[in-house]
């Protein structure tokens, strides 16, 4: 039996949809994605029989329109021009895979519908069969474009079997997919595996029939279940990519969780499922296609079964920990400890601390340090620890910056040149490692105590003297009580407690009777970001707490109003 909810939100997703594609004109240098995806688009929604839109004539103009434009952005070796990373084998995957979803959905339909689609069938073959060659020998450069590059090596030979094409997908998968015991893929983004790798390695395994890629998918999709918000967002603090410092929402993961949950038979799938549906159908056309290429996730889904609330991810340095009235986030997994740097590619969130209260969200804690414009805590170390009452987590991080001392005089230069290198702050002309060094450090401890309401955190720093802040940022719409509120829309606790107020829930932050602010209060991010002019500052409410080091704060976080 149909999913009679799933299908009518789906049907309305994809009239908004198509009507908006319709009444848009396409502009001159339109992106290559964009054409293939409302060409897709508009040829689902013609194939459809409960589509508003269904056997529309006017969608066949609309899908040749796209696909001319389209072709006219294939260069001469086949690959798609446009976007910043040119001549892109993995860019042009993406619409590779789309492309021959919307030739499979065509090769499916009844004949009658066949025919209508005649001309656009033959132009889609010719754009496949120019960009084959390519795909065949191309490179990637992350990890997660191995699987979207094999997924259209994997579509092409579903359209037209090819040994080259099996093979050259295989040595791609012979490196082994980058999945970690947790669950988690490398890049460690919800983004990219709802986007990539789990719909990437789905159709990888459906065409090669490959176990691994299919057990990687419900690997992570198990390891997700215990990311899932009560605001219906998926954790990214720990993630490498882009959304480490953005709310990432559960609605795209709707496919995969529905499909799981029916060939499995899983209620915590369903539940995933379910609740990814309230989130709307972000992208409806990509949702009709996999519904129409694998009619079963259409079905009823088993009953629901909320997942457990408390879990690890030890590669990723995550705990989520949660009870009746609050659900905490501590990370201490920063790539910034190894690299000691902000890149593409590398996790260096500093928020360490997260709390879910009822209407009261506290996204985001963080220590900041005006010491070497080294920035803000983020944790070398991550332990976790028994407590008298509730497990606990230490965070700790040792900093350093140096002053040099004079060449030895087998090393000085009679021309006063010296090579130019990497402080770890800065680079001078000063071959800082052939020099002595004076080494300043400052040590900082962070213990989290989770209690029933909420957490204690006390902080240690130890040290020069130096002005920290402690900054906690709220999600917008409530309202501070017990602190002292600036012209810039930033608050200070001066001693005492303060709360954050939303509607009839508020997180109390109350850090004892011999706190007093010492400090102006502010963030820094430290040199990689200030040298640009740049920030990655929390957005939202902030109030911090200041002090300076040598120094100590023990902050007790109380959820009110959440229940009995």
């Amino acid at each position: 039996m149909s999913d009679s909810e799933f299908e009518t939100a789906l049907q309305a997703a994809v009239a908004d949809e198509v009507r908006r594609a319709l009444g848009a004109t396409l502009r001159p240098h339109e992106r290559q994605r964009h054409l293939m995806d409302r060409a897709r688009l508009v040829v689902r929604a013609y194939v459809w029989p409960r589509s508003a839109h269904a056997g529309d004539p006017e969608l066949i103009a609309a899908a040749r329109e796209s696909v001319r434009a389209l072709r006219a952005l294939q260069g001469p070796g086949g690959l798609f021009v446009g976007g910043d990373n040119v001549d892109s084998p993995p860019d042009s995957s993406f619409t590779v895979n789309d492309l021959c979803d919307a030739l499979e959905l065509i090769v499916r339909a009844p004949a009658d519908e066949r025919a209508a689609l005649a001309d656009l069938e033959d132009e889609l073959t010719a754009i496949a069969d120019a960009i084959e060659p390519a795909l065949l020998v191309g490179g990637v450069h992350t990890p997660n474009h191995r699987w979207e590059i094999s997924a259209a090596l994997a579509r092409l030979h579903r359209r037209r079997p090819s040994p080259a094409l099996r093979d050259r997908a295989e040595q791609w998968l012979a490196e082994g997919i980058d999945i970690t015991p947790d669950g988690v893929y490398s890049e460690r983004s919800a983004n990219y595996a709802a986007y990539v790798s789990n719909p990437s390695l789905t159709v990888i395994a459906d065409v090669f029939d490959r176990a691994d890629a299919r057990e990687a998918v419900i690997r992570n999709l198990e390891s997700t279940l215990g990311l899932i918000h009560p605001d219906d967002s998926v954790e990214t603090v720990h993630s490498r990519r882009q959304d480490q410092l953005n709310r990432f929402p559960l609605a795209p993961y709707l496919v995969a969780y529905r499909r799981a949950a029916i060939d499995l038979d899983r209620g915590d799938f369903a539940w995933a499922a379910g609740r990814a549906l309230e989130g709307g159908i972000p992208h409806p056309s990509a949702v009709l296609t996999e519904l129409l290429l694998a009619p079963r996730i259409g079905e009823e889904l088993p009953d629901a079964a909320p997942p457990a609330p408390q879990r690890a991810w030890e590669q990723s340095g995550l705990v989520v920990d949660a009870t009746a009235h609050r659900r905490l986030v501590v990370f201490g997994g920063s790539d910034y400890a190894r690299f000691r740097r902000v890149r593409s590619g590398l996790s260096a969130n500093p928020t360490f601390l997260r709390m879910f209260a009822g209407d009261v969200v506290l996204d985001s804690v963080r220590l900041s340090r005006d010491f070497f414009g080294l920035g803000p805590f983020r944790a070398d170390r991550f332990t976790p620890r028994s407590g008298e009452r509730a497990p606990g987590y230490r965070l700790a991080e040792t900093v350093s910056a140096h002053y040099y001392q004079p060449l030895d005089a087998d090393r000085r230069s009679p021309s006063g040149e010296y090579a130019l290198t990497d402080d770890g702050r800065f680079y001078g002309s000063m071959s800082f490692g052939d020099r002595a060094t004076d080494d300043v450090s400052l040590h900082t401890v962070i213990d989290v105590e989770p209690t029933v309401d909420g957490a204690v955190v006390s902080i240690a720093i130890d040290g020069p003297d130096s002005p920290w802040a402690l900054e906690l940022a709220f999600r917008d719409g409530g309202v501070f009580e017990g602190v002292t509120e600036r012209e810039d829309g930033t608050a200070v606790l001066d001693s005492g407690a303060g709360r954050y107020r939303v509607g009839s829930t508020a997180i109390a932050f109350d850090a004892g009777d011999d706190y007093r602010a010492d400090g102006a209060g502010r963030y820094h991010p430290g040199e990689d970001y200030a040298f640009l002019g740049a920030s990655d500052a929390a957005a939202g409410r902030r109030v911090y707490l200041t002090g300076r080091a040598p120094g100590r704060l023990v902050l007790t976080l109380h959820a009110e109003g959440t229940g009995e």
